[in-house]
């Protein structure tokens, strides 16, 4: 007989989350009009949360506009910045504005969670582009509003329209 005890992790009721690693995949051209060759970045990261109240559920609109309907961002937030002669810059991305993911456990369940977060953003080749450095810096926020630490990743070159 073999028997084996499981110590629950002891995470702080807040966020903590580390960056993981950036991929990048280029997608061909589709047809037809606006569909360019485009490069897919996702960026990774880890997440570790003692309440495990990660995430939210995206068909309670009535949540989401009444808990972030004044707030800057969802429970998810990056920001992208690219290399300006030496110096990072912001990227003012709309694309970007009020991020949500799922919820990571089930309702009424409690307890400490860990595991990894994906985003995907895609960069298209656009008329006068240029390959340009960038890095991401990413945030993340449980369903008590409790905010993560920032979490920087590595940098990658994608393309941008020229200036």
């Amino acid at each position: 007989m073999v028997s084996a005890c499981f110590n629950e992790p002891n995470y702080s009721d807040t966020p903590e989350i580390s960056f993981k690693q950036l991929s990048k995949f280029t997608l061909a051209a589709g047809g037809g009009v606006g569909q360019p060759r485009r490069d897919s970045v996702i960026v990774t990261i880890g997440f570790q949360d003692g309440s495990g109240d990660l995430g939210e559920d995206i068909r309670d609109t009535a949540r989401i506009n009444r808990t972030f309907g004044r707030e800057a961002w969802g429970n998810y937030e990056i920001k992208t910045f690219q290399l300006v002669e030496g110096k990072y810059e912001e990227l003012d991305l709309a694309v970007l504005n009020k991020l949500f993911f799922p919820r990571l456990t089930r309702e009424g369940q409690r307890g400490a969670i860990e595991g990894t977060l994906d985003f995907s953003q895609i960069f298209a080749y656009q008329r006068n582009f240029r390959m340009t450095p960038v890095k991401f810096q990413i945030r993340i926020r449980d369903r008590a509003m409790r905010v993560s630490n920032v979490a920087e990743s590595d940098t990658i070159h994608v393309p941008l329209s020229g200036r």
